[in-house]
């Protein structure tokens, strides 16, 4: 924590956010922002319900006790089990799946690993991936309804009762779940072995010091006695008695808000590599939190740092740097962006623990950038449209026949473009009538300027070599047009930067890309697949997008992914000259 005196070395080149930011400061502290914010006074907010929401102030109580959870780990081991897999989605997995790559425990501790799509061929691989007699399987979903976790949890209890049998199976299912939702229901009549409860009053996305974050971490040996001592040391730097120029989450929170506010609002988050896996959570933190009433922070992550060139007057830098861990070549980069004013926040690290004040730091920041911008940090008002869509398209959906029915734009081999009609009215008269795809794309992308992003919404299989692949198409877009970009694997992302797509500022242009699936995992119980499912999910999500005017064009690149991939990259990179 840095003094007062000293509070404008904390954005070392910030042009035009140092004075405004110390004006911030005093405003808070005159007006006894932070007390408010401790009391749960909604009136900081919207005047909506924010107090109902703010449960997650006092970690002490968020989570079973600690030496509950610490036996975790060996009561997996004792069962002979070697894997845990969490069946999650947004806020249920993404504090977990950060923590068990973070932080690590014994060698001989089972390995997590998270299912949080409904992409067949992810899903097909990770069922022959681990040995289904000694894998362990935990359900998590606050609302206990949420579409991706029930669907998994019907399709690995079918398979593991093929296994080890009705009665047995359910001893290897344990559920993370708000009390009385329905996936407690389930886990109670089919048997789970363990049930463990979230707080009503905690949302998904702040609920990483929970038993949703702690439970799967724990049972994978990590030490969460230690993780939330760090986190209680965040809590006392950021109490309500710690002025506004002190206390480090009021210090980030003003800033990202005020940044916003003048404009830079693409949060370029830089972690170092050891700590890269909590850029998922700080992105969804961020964008489901902020992106609403057409206003928001843009989270940015794994982004290559480039050079200073590639980028606009529209970005902040915000660097979490590991001690020892330390990239000297992102230091390097991130000191010559500072060297010619763009503003950059450090926030050291000592180690892998820090993770746990790191959660508490954001979760405050996010909620006083919320009080900055004037919005709800707590609600998602725009995630349900997509849900809704879905839910209408799988209930009345023939099998037998293709969601998608409109005539594509343009063909090339087994890759077809897709737009809604006012997208498609705005690339035919850009391009012509009887434009191909390249030059489509190439009208697509002429529409990014100043201040806009661009983001890759991928309905395919998250593999490594996806997501090399579309790493390198987003490279080449913002070194070409200087926009910040994104990239998000569907359905994942709606359920993190979906809010801010939708809700957020008008300033995306998106990028769908959907395939065809090579595998598909039937739902007997429902009549459709998973396969169905996720091209419903794409369809509606095109839809809802459509209907908030934002600027979208559908890429389907049929059986052979990788080949489309390779070939979509070579035609962005003809239509970006």
């Amino acid at each position: 924590m840095l003094p007062l005196a000293d509070y404008s070395k904390w954005l070392p080149g910030a042009d035009g956010l140092d004075e405004p930011l110390l004006d911030l400061v005093r405003t808070w502290d005159r007006g006894g922002l932070v007390r408010r914010m401790w009391e749960r006074d909604s009136s900081l907010w919207t005047g909506a319900d924010e107090h109902r929401w703010l449960g997650w102030l006092s970690v002490n109580t968020l989570a079973d006790p600690v030496d509950k959870l610490m036996g975790l780990a060996q009561d997996v081991r004792h069962l002979g089990l070697t894997n845990v897999v969490l069946l999650g989605i947004g806020g249920s997995s993404l504090g977990a799946e950060a923590l068990s790559q973070v932080l690590r425990g014994r060698d001989d501790s089972p390995v997590l690993h998270v299912i949080d799509t409904t992409d067949p061929v992810q899903i097909s691989r990770m069922g022959s991936r681990v040995d289904l007699d000694r894998t362990l399987f935990i359900v998590s979903s606050k609302s206990g309804t949420t579409l991706e976790p029930t669907l998994l949890a019907e399709y690995f209890l079918e398979l593991v009762r093929s296994r080890l049998g009705p009665r047995k199976a359910g001893t290897r299912f344990w559920a993370i779940t708000d009390p009385g939702s329905a996936l407690e229901q389930l886990a109670r009549s089919q048997g789970f072995s363990q049930v463990w409860h979230g707080q009503p009053n905690v949302g998904g996305r702040f609920s990483a010091l929970s038993n949703f974050g702690l439970v799967p971490a724990a049972a994978c040996g990590v030490d969460v006695s230690l993780l939330l001592g760090r986190a209680a040391v965040m809590v006392a730097s950021c109490g309500w008695e710690v002025s506004a120029g002190l206390n480090p989450g009021v210090q980030l929170g003003l800033t990202l808000g005020l940044a916003a506010n003048q404009g830079r609002d693409k949060v370029t988050l830089v972690l170092s590599p050891a700590i890269a896996a909590l850029g998922s959570w700080l992105e969804q933190l961020l964008a489901e939190s902020t992106g609403k009433r057409g206003r928001g922070l843009i989270p940015v992550v794994d982004e290559e740092v480039g050079e200073p060139s590639a980028y606009g007057h529209d970005r902040l830098f915000v660097y979490l740097r590991l001690g020892a861990g330390a990239d000297p070549a992102q230091d390097e980069a991130l000191r010559r962006l500072a060297d010619v004013g763009f503003p950059v926040i450090t926030l050291g690290m000592s180690d892998s623990l820090d993770v746990g004040a790191e959660f508490f730091r954001w979760q405050f920041a996010t909620a006083v950038c919320g009080a900055v911008l004037e919005v709800n940090p707590f609600d998602q008002p725009d995630v349900e449209a997509s849900k809704v869509a879905t839910r209408a398209l799988t209930t009345t959906h023939d099998p037998a026949v293709s969601l998608r029915t409109e005539r594509p734009l343009a063909l090339l081999g087994e890759i077809a473009l897709f737009a809604d009609p006012v997208n498609a009215r705005f690339l035919r008269s850009a391009s012509g009538e009887q434009a191909g795809v390249e030059d489509l794309l190439s009208a697509h992308l002429a529409r990014l300027g100043g201040g806009d992003y661009f983001a890759v919404l991928a309905y395919i299989d998250r593999s490594p070599t996806h997501f090399a692949l579309l790493q390198q198409l987003r490279q080449m877009v913002r070194d070409t047009c200087r926009v910040a970009t994104a990239v998000g694997f569907g359905p994942r992302y709606l359920h993190s930067t979906g809010q801010l797509f939708k809700g957020g500022p008008a300033t995306g242009l998106f990028l769908q890309i959907t395939c065809d699936d090579g595998v598909d995992l039937e739902l007997p119980s429902r009549g459709y697949s998973f396969g169905t499912v996720k091209a419903a999910q794409a369809l509606a999500d095109g839809r809802v997008l459509a209907e908030r005017n934002r600027r979208l064009l559908t890429v389907h690149l049929g059986f052979d992914v990788v080949g489309g991939l390779t070939r979509l990259e070579h035609l962005v990179r003809g239509a970006l000259r």
